[in-house]
């Protein structure tokens, strides 16, 4: 459990203790971040959030490693990870965990879609998965208590995405545990979380200390996650944008066109697929600005990226006026 409520340390750790799990172990790892918007990987940070807003409040802008869309935090909020090799990887043995500690508050909660975890049709937990070489975490929020008008202050989400889910705001999507069971708390719930962790993976767990710990590994991944590179990324003026919203998410194609060459590449996207808008960037950039060259090295992104993902943004590049 993290003592701190910085989100650029505690999203150091957590890529720290990916690096140290080991075979046959799972890392469980509960932490809180303050006053925080945290968006996906590869998500446009101007679009996603109110940024000037949010610094103005006092509050931080954090990028996480894995994909998916934005999320607000605050000390209502629990961040749960779970940090496991591949090859023990299980999501649904991960949230069931979730699900059984939240039976000794009397809640009886379902996974939906791909992620999200709800309780009578309404969110309380979003989650995101990232992998590296062998070794993968499935991460998630818990609302318990969390400022509902913050998030909508701070959270800019589409209308597309809205529509989608059926609702018309972002708030009428999800709702806080105590709203639902008015004896629950952050400090009880980490508790129940831990018994349940225990139960479900039939062994008693051992605590990771602070000594256990890299710190200067840990303080250079914090510089990382804290730096404008990092949050921002470039700035690209773009000759062509392309943007749609699918059943997998939303993505947006910046091209910046020298000639007849794609000379430079930047993708938006909320997807799950973590790696999605760096393999896309590669494939693309140096290419020929005509549909068929482009369709050919999206083509080789065959069996790296999901198939549907990659017929939807194909059949996109097909709709556009690209000789």
């Amino acid at each position: 459990m993290s003592g701190s409520t910085c989100p650029y340390y505690n999203l150091a750790v957590e890529e720290h203790l990916l690096h140290l799990v080991e075979d046959e172990e799972c890392i469980l790892y509960l932490w809180q971040n303050k006053h925080t918007v945290v968006i996906g990987r590869n998500q446009n940070a101007l679009k996603e959030c109110n940024t000037e807003r949010l610094a103005t409040d006092g509050g931080k802008l954090a990028r996480r490693l894995s994909g998916g869309g934005s999320v607000y935090h605050d000390l209502g909020n629990l961040n749960f990870t779970f940090l496991i090799k591949e090859r023990d990887y299980d999501v649904d043995r991960q949230l069931s965990v979730i699900i059984r500690a939240l039976k000794d508050f009397g809640l009886n909660a379902e996974k939906t879609g791909r992620n999200d975890i709800c309780i009578e049709q309404r969110k309380f937990s979003g989650n995101a998965f990232y992998r590296h070489k062998g070794r993968c975490y499935h991460h998630g929020t818990i609302l318990v208590d969390v400022d509902l008008q913050d998030m909508s202050k701070y959270l800019h989400v589409s209308r597309e995405k809205l529509r989608s889910k059926g609702v018309s705001s972002v708030k009428s999507r999800v709702v806080n545990l105590k709203d639902l069971s008015s004896s629950i708390n952050i400090s009880d719930l980490k508790s129940a979380l831990v018994r349940a962790f225990a139960e479900i993976y039939t062994a008693e767990p051992e605590s990771i200390l602070d000594r256990d710990l890299d710190s200067l590994e840990i303080k250079k991944l914090e510089d990382k996650y804290a730096s404008h590179e990092w949050l921002y990324g470039k700035r690209m003026k773009a000759d062509l944008t392309l943007n749609q919203r699918y059943a997998w998410g939303e993505i947006s194609i910046d091209l910046q066109i020298q000639g007849d060459i794609i000379a430079d590449v930047q993708v938006f996207s909320d997807a799950m697929h973590e790696t999605i808008a760096e393999l896309m960037v590669s494939c693309l950039t140096g290419v020929r600005f005509q549909q068929g060259a482009m369709v050919d090295a999206l083509r080789r992104l065959e069996g790296k990226v999901e198939q549907e993902v990659l017929d939807d943004i194909i059949a996109l590049i097909k709709t556009q006026e690209i000789w």
